[in-house]
């Protein structure tokens, strides 16, 4: 694919399905946030357009002009396309490994969630930026959709449980933001995990996402049975499902010749 520019809003709502749940706020948040890439596969009336954010990938409009050598640069990541796109993506990549997803909205009550009287929880601030990087690796994904850890303390669109000590337990964020809906993404740290520090930070961030005027989404895999478990604490029911697939390391030009 080739890398374009930012289209309009109005052309983004001819390509992406604009103010729903689930993948069709990427599109939304590249446009509003700047983070992200947008692709076609010409840069000029394209047919096949795509947009990227985190490792995710939301491929639309008409398979028929992509090569693998297009498609190349979406290697590594996690792509969501109707299943027409298959063959171009299946001949394109050494690895195509589908993923069920789930995507869920807030409509119920959340469970109470007490937390212990040294935590407090709170929004991340621009201060807590060294606090969200000592978190590791294992939550480097978290950041990921708001350019990295400063990014996502100064985003004003996270919450966290924090020790006494300053040191991060949990957060919930706004993973993508769009212009109706908000997907929230959430980790605790391995030792803490269990003790209802998600469960509040996910209901302080769901209460910010509706005084926003939006409505918080809920975005996870199927076989994910503690995200499920926790978005059903939190209120979240589930709305639909859908597949998207990860996509392993461009053919080689010697298997397209062959």
């Amino acid at each position: 694919m080739i890398e374009i520019s930012p289209p309009d809003l109005r052309a983004l709502s001819h390509w992406f399905s604009t103010g729903s749940p689930g993948p069709a706020t990427i599109g939304e948040h590249v446009t509003e946030t700047g983070i992200g890439r947008w692709w076609a596969d010409q840069p000029v009336q394209p047919s096949a357009v795509a947009v990227s954010c985190a490792g995710h990938v939301v491929l639309r409009g008409s398979p028929e002009k992509l090569t693998p050598d297009l498609l190349a640069p979406l290697a590594g990541n996690r792509v969501e396309a109707s299943a027409r796109f298959l063959p171009a993506l299946g001949a394109a990549f050494d690895r195509l490994t589908p993923w069920e997803r789930m995507v869920w909205t807030l409509q119920a009550t959340p469970q109470p969630a007490t937390v212990p009287h040294a935590v407090t929880v709170r929004h991340l601030i621009p201060a807590d930026a060294d606090a969200v990087h000592a978190l590791g690796p294992d939550a480097s994904w978290l950041s990921a959709s708001w350019g990295g850890p400063r990014g996502l303390a100064a985003s004003g669109h996270a919450w966290a449980a924090v020790g006494p000590s300053g040191r991060i337990l949990a957060v919930a964020c706004t993973y993508f933001r769009g212009s109706r809906y908000e997907d929230v993404a959430v980790y605790t740290v391995p030792d803490r995990r269990r003790h209802h520090l998600a469960l509040a930070c996910v209901t302080s961030l769901c209460a910010d996402i509706a005084a926003r005027g939006h409505m918080p989404s809920w975005n996870c895999s199927l076989h994910n049975r503690a995200s499920r478990l926790l978005a059903w604490n939190a209120g979240f029911r589930l709305v639909r499902e859908y597949v998207h697939y990860a996509v392993g390391s461009p053919v080689s030009h010697g298997r397209l010749s062959a």
